[in-house]
């Protein structure tokens, strides 16, 4: 019997602050979340890994439910 997939949570999260003048692994985190510029909106799916990216850069990021 096949199961369907139940369809993930997303977050959407906007940068908010620049990066620079942060220290290197920040500005990496923001690439990998796919943000480089501020005001840049990206809709991730809600992961343990995507909560730990965001906990690290949060004082430049603003995330909502999606």
């Amino acid at each position: 019997m096949a199961t369907k997939k139940k369809a993930s949570a997303t977050v959407r999260v906007t940068q908010t602050g620049s990066p620079i003048g942060r220290e290197k692994d920040q500005r990496a985190t923001l690439v990998g979340l796919g943000l480089n510029k501020v005001n840049r909106t990206r809709e991730l799916e809600d992961t343990p890994a995507v909560r730990g990216m965001i906990a690290k850069v949060q004082h430049l990021v603003r995330v909502e439910q999606a």
